[in-house]
């Protein structure tokens, strides 16, 4: 079975943003695990916001060609999600990072790709490492 890539704000910012310092390393990521790509909406409003007028036309069209899928309902996860935010309230951890944690204790094989060292400090499971893909510099 193929990983399930669940990409954070931080991902699609450095893939979109041809002048991010992790620029590079997020478009050889998007070519060794191709889309689809799973993400949440608080990650996609991160990334809308950081992206700006410039970038909002290219994440639109990954989302509406669905190389790019919303696939997280806080609704269903709220408790989880809170809980999570609770635990690592010391760091603090933001709604984003709490729902992709979330989503990688509910999808097959997951994988996040995220410039955020934040995700090696996070469990999912409360005890398990969550698995992700981060830059080496």
């Amino acid at each position: 079975m193929a990983a399930t890539i669940v990409a954070d704000a931080s991902f699609l910012v450095a893939l979109l943003a041809g002048r991010d310092h992790h620029h590079g390393w997020a478009a050889a990521q998007a070519r060794e695990r191709p889309p689809p790509w799973h993400t949440c909406e608080a990650a996609l409003s991160e990334a809308f916001f950081l992206l700006g007028p410039g970038g909002a036309p290219v994440l639109s069209d990954l989302l509406r060609r669905q190389a790019l899928r919303s696939s997280f309902s806080l609704t269903e996860n709220l408790d989880a999600v809170l809980a999570l935010i609770g635990k690592y309230s010391r760091l603090p951890m933001s709604l984003a990072d709490a729902c992709l944690v979330r989503m990688t204790e509910t999808m097959p094989e997951p994988i996040i790709l995220t410039t955020d060292a934040d995700f090696r400090i996070y469990r999912r499971h409360s005890r398990m490492i969550v698995p992700c893909v981060l830059p080496t510099d």
